[in-house]
């Protein structure tokens, strides 16, 4: 899962993610456009079944699932007309599979804010307003491709009109992802739209704000309620990067949370994008692979190796919990708990799967 974090100037961003991280490498300083080339975290997934996992079949190693944060320059408004700076974002920020939004809520007199004044509903503004400029642009350029085509083309013609009516809606300021239909995603696939990519939104609160509920913090942020919006304190991040895991095991259960931050983040980008993870077991290795809610299992063998989605045959699945606690697949079969699925079953999270292929 690749996500990449806009933000505007002065947000405590790169403070934020070198303590989520304990990456020092992120340039943090007080004036915009600091960070020119991209910084990339590349992130364990936390989860603590893999352990147990390992415990029960006895496994040399674990190999969890991964996210990679990628970190440009802070946007600005009118940040598009910075063309030799804005086309090197564009670049990167197309690869992405959802963006991330770190929104400032926090006040501080010491950190500069670009527009004087701590509004997090116009910040997202400024923020979208330049998205949709560059899908604007992105889409008139295919307007002008595609329309030769129309003039003889049945299937260019209804794919122009259905660029004109989302190219309108975008000059409306309109997100394109609350314009275009499922059905009508596979136009769109290849120019890689800004704003039909998932959006999430990291809330850089101060200590005091820490017990804002999600409800809330999308009613501060002006954004929809199936929005997913985390509540992170830079501050408290940055207090706790000299601590031994021990010490911030303690220090967040005084605080009573359960999990760190950037597990919820993570989890809500994975939630987003409607992904998942299931597991392989066995004595080598114990591993996570990061699939669809909806994969079959053909297709969760797929992220294995692309070959064995053509040369599936059938998988024995069985939940983590179970493998656990009868310690080891023998065990597990003997009490019926393994069970042989075939090419239509939909994995769940927490799945472990051996699969068997025919060559």
């Amino acid at each position: 899962m690749k996500i990449w974090i806009v933000w505007l100037p002065n947000v405590w961003k790169s403070t934020l993610f070198n303590a989520l991280t304990k990456n020092y490498s992120a340039d943090a300083q007080n004036f915009p456009f600091c960070t020119i080339e991209p910084n990339i975290w590349i992130v364990n997934v936390n989860d603590k079944r893999l352990e147990q996992i390992r415990k029960a079949v006895n496994g040399q190693k674990i190999i969890p699932a991964t996210c990679e944060f990628i970190d440009i320059a802070g946007i600005v408004e009118w940040a598009s007309k910075w063309e030799w700076l804005w086309n090197k974002f564009l670049a990167n920020i197309r690869e992405a599979n959802a963006i991330l939004q770190v929104v400032r809520i926090f006040k501080n007199d010491d950190i500069i804010h670009v527009s004087w004044k701590i509004d997090p509903k116009r910040d997202i503004e400024v923020i979208n307003s330049e998205l949709i400029l560059a899908d604007i642009e992105t889409l008139n350029r295919r307007l002008i491709d595609n329309s030769r085509k129309a003039k003889s083309s049945k299937e260019a013609l209804e794919a122009q009109n259905i660029y004109q009516r989302v190219f309108q809606d975008l000059n409306n300021w309109k997100l394109a992802w609350s314009v275009i239909k499922d059905e009508e995603q596979e136009f769109f696939k290849d120019l890689h739209l800004l704003t039909n990519k998932k959006f999430v939104y990291a809330a850089n609160v101060s200590e005091d704000m820490m017990d804002l509920d999600e409800s809330k913090l999308q009613e501060i942020l002006w954004v929809s309620v199936d929005t997913k919006v985390v509540p992170i304190c830079a501050k408290l991040e940055s207090d706790m990067i000299e601590m031994t895991e021990g010490e911030r095991e303690d220090f967040l259960n005084e605080m009573w949370l359960i999990t760190t931050w950037l597990d919820d983040l993570i989890k809500a980008s994975y939630d987003a994008l409607w992904l998942q993870y299931y597991f392989t077991a066995w004595e080598k290795e114990v591993r996570a692979w990061t699939i669809s809610v909806w994969a079959t299992a053909p297709e969760a063998a797929w992220v294995i190796h692309t070959d064995f989605e053509k040369w599936f045959i059938k998988a024995d699945v069985v939940n983590w919990k179970d493998l656990v606690d009868f310690w080891w697949w023998v065990w597990a079969r003997e009490k019926a708990r393994v069970r042989l699925e075939w090419k239509d079953y939909i994995v769940k999270d927490g799945d472990i799967m051996l699969f068997k292929f025919s060559n």
